[in-house]
């Protein structure tokens, strides 16, 4: 699944519901940005918070090129799912309420160990990219991007 993909789109796609049929898209914006508030409490995404306007925003421009908090995809849907159209059984509930509480958990622990880098990303093409651990620059990055290894401080241009 490409990171750049609209987060809205991508939500209604698995929510069920067709991209193009715009009817909720207002209910599923505010729900979305209801999460998005949630993961900024949780320490996920940037500090000042994020949110979406329409259909053009990105999932790049919240996760940048940190493979590591992919599950913010699966969060997003279970988190929305729950608001938009909640379960109507008590099991369907109370599994999807697990589900999210050790999506948190998960979410949680990757910040704290400070394997999350997040940068304010205006420009996606001027992406500060986490190169822990001897990672290499993804292929998209442009010339002149930076990476960081967070655990030992270095920093590189590509080139």
């Amino acid at each position: 699944m490409a990171n750049n993909d609209s987060i809205l789109d991508s939500t209604k796609k698995a929510l069920g519901i067709d991209p193009s049929f715009p009817v909720w898209d207002d209910d599923i914006k505010m729900y979305i940005n209801s999460v998005f508030s949630t993961l900024a409490q949780l320490g996920v995404g940037p500090a000042e918070g994020f949110e979406i306007e329409d259909k053009e925003n990105k999932w790049v421009e919240f996760l940048g090129d940190n493979k590591l908090i992919n599950s913010v995809r699966s969060y997003m849907t279970l988190r929305v799912r729950m608001l938009f159209d909640p379960p109507t059984t008590s099991f369907d509930l109370t599994a999807k309420k697990e589900m999210i509480q050790e999506l948190e958990w998960r979410l949680n622990v990757a910040v704290d160990k400070g394997l999350v880098v997040w940068v304010p990303v205006e420009d996606t093409s001027q992406l500060l990219y986490n190169l822990t651990g001897g990672r290499d620059f993804p292929a998209f990055a442009p010339i002149g991007a930076v990476g960081i290894d967070t655990l030992t401080g270095e920093s590189w241009v590509k080139e």
